[in-house]
């Protein structure tokens, strides 16, 4: 199993010398311990476990008190129990420990401590307790001093946290931290050691700010008090969190044809059967060093090294899809072809896209594909216009949620440090932008009616 957590104690589980207990799952108990135990050079981690020699009378209740650096100072505030006289003198137990403190102890004719004797007692208890409120006052007063030095969020309003992260208020922020903050013991730092100058809130709107603002990690050290060491450890830990919670838990699973209806707004009378409206993006980045990956990535229609990504749309304006990331070369059918979006899709659905989408020999069998006409005779017909100002009525969704997603600037340019995390990046872009007020005014005022 392993050795007691308490430093210089040396009790190990598999000797079985005495029984070991685990740390408690409640946040304020397990700092209380953590308190007590007075180790700062280590975390806890699921296995940590401490004996129950630091326990009073070896339960776990009221947690671990008794240490190296107060032994003399623990004992039993009830007196042991009149018993005969034996011809053997022997000290009571309450004796015993009033000794071990430099108290004398009673006379034979009282086993019991003096009234002197039980204040000086109560006088050591009181230090104790006394050690332990200026320990809690200290960090009150640490935490006090956070929030009022550092570029906290609990000092903003809701107009400068929509600002710094895309979230809407800071209630919504406060809902994302507390659904993260449940993994909070479980989460593995990428740079192997747990930050701890900044509060787990704040972790998580420094990689918000880096997503929405693309903050240098100078500029974000230098608003928190801290190395850009730790802004990198921070925005890549908490960067595959946000992934893993908001994206992979959420984003999976595409909505059916019919849920869709139950939110269409009324563009879409036309096309009913709609499932969803697909679009390509692009996302620059730093030019790889290998001149074959240049190659790949280099896009001589955006004129710029990029990833390209296909953007799936719900009718309600909601992203419901977002594929892997491709080489910026690579045409808009190949990225259909290639990334599993048509796995999604059934016989009786409608897709939705812009002329360059020459999708209809590539998807399942019963699946329509919509897009507007080709110029043909140097005029639309009146049919053709009316069409293609339907369809344009309908896609202008997707370009719309294309426009929120690029408003989260670290898409604007990806340096070379954050080049291998792009897809994550973007796929969590997606995820935050799900969860800002609807782009459809008709569908965001149900709600509200709701």
């Amino acid at each position: 199993m392993g050795q007691c957590f308490v430093p210089d104690c040396n009790h190990q589980s598999e000797r079985e010398v005495c029984r070991f207990y685990r740390f408690p799952k409640d946040p304020q108990v397990k700092r209380k311990w953590l308190r007590q135990i007075r180790r700062e050079d280590k975390e806890p981690t699921s296995s940590s476990r401490v004996c129950a020699c630091h326990f009073r009378d070896g339960k776990k209740k009221g947690g671990p008190e008794i240490f190296k650096r107060n032994v003399d100072k623990i004992f039993p505030l009830t007196p042991a129990p009149k018993k005969k006289a034996t011809k053997t003198k022997q000290l009571s137990t309450a004796d015993a420990c009033t000794t071990a403190i430099g108290i004398e102890p009673a006379t034979r004719t009282d086993p019991g401590p003096s009234e002197t004797n039980r204040l000086k007692v109560d006088n050591v208890i009181l230090k104790v307790q006394l050690e332990e409120t200026s320990k809690e006052l200290k960090d009150l007063q640490t935490t006090a001093g956070y929030r009022r030095e550092k570029y906290s969020i609990e000092s903003l309003t809701d107009e400068v946290v929509c600002m710094e992260t895309g979230l809407p208020n800071k209630k919504i922020l406060e809902i994302v931290t507390g659904y993260l903050q449940r993994f909070e013991d479980n989460i593995e730092y990428f740079s192997g050691w747990r930050v701890k100058a900044i509060s787990f809130q704040d972790q998580i709107f420094i990689t918000l700010m880096k997503l929405r603002q693309n903050y240098t990690n100078l500029h974000l050290s230098q608003l928190f008090h801290t190395s850009t060491a730790t802004i990198r450890n921070v925005v890549i830990t908490f960067l595959h969190i946000l992934f893993d919670l908001l994206y992979e838990d959420t984003m999976k699973t595409v909505p059916s044809r019919e849920k869709n209806k139950l939110s269409m707004p009324d563009a879409f009378q036309l096309f009913g059967s709609c499932r969803m409206v697909i679009d390509c993006t692009d996302v620059e980045i730093a030019a790889p060093k290998l001149m074959s990956d240049q190659k790949r990535t280099y896009s001589s229609y955006r004129g710029m090294h990029s990833f390209k990504l296909l953007l799936g749309v719900a009718p309600n304006a909601v992203i419901t899809y977002c594929s892997n990331l491709f080489p910026g070369s690579v045409s808009d059918k190949a990225v259909v072809k290639e990334c599993d979006i048509l796995t999604h899709f059934k016989a009786g659905d409608l897709i939705l896209a812009d002329k360059g989408f020459l999708i209809q020999d590539i998807v399942p069998p019963g699946v329509a594909i919509n897009i507007p006409p080709f110029l043909s005779n140097g005029k639309f017909s009146e049919s053709e216009v009316k069409i293609t100002k339907n369809i344009a009525k309908c896609r202008i969704h997707v370009e719309r949620a294309n426009a929120r997603l690029k408003d989260f600037r670290i898409l604007t340019f990806i340096p070379p440090y954050l080049r291998c995390y792009t897809e994550k990046i973007v796929k969590v872009c997606c995820s935050l932008v799900n969860l800002q007020h609807s782009l459809i005014r008709e569908i965001r005022d149900t709600a509200d009616n709701e």
